[in-house]
């Protein structure tokens, strides 16, 4: 898959899953979606891309925005930061 597509995916997945929408859940629901590993990993994954834009945003001198930041993150860091996070809970 193309990691265009994958970039498109995990935006689409970053909103549809978004804490706040989650806080709005009942009960059983959130509880289920909190607790479960994909959450677990997109929460893991979210900030690592938020910590990259941090650190790209101040080599710039200015916010270089989410989606940069992710598709940066993407390209140069996701299958190694994967890579090291299975190793880690294996």
């Amino acid at each position: 898959m193309p990691w265009y597509r994958l970039c498109f995916r995990m935006r689409i997945w970053q909103e549809s899953l978004a804490v706040s929408d989650i806080r709005n859940m009942s009960g059983d629901s959130r509880d289920i979606v909190m607790n479960s590993a994909l959450y677990r990993e997109f929460l893991a994954e979210r900030e690592e891309i938020l910590r990259h834009k941090w650190l790209e945003s101040e080599k710039a001198g200015y916010d270089i925005g989410f989606e940069r930041a992710l598709l940066d993150w993407i390209v140069k860091h996701r299958s190694n930061w994967r890579k090291s996070r299975k190793q880690s809970h294996s």
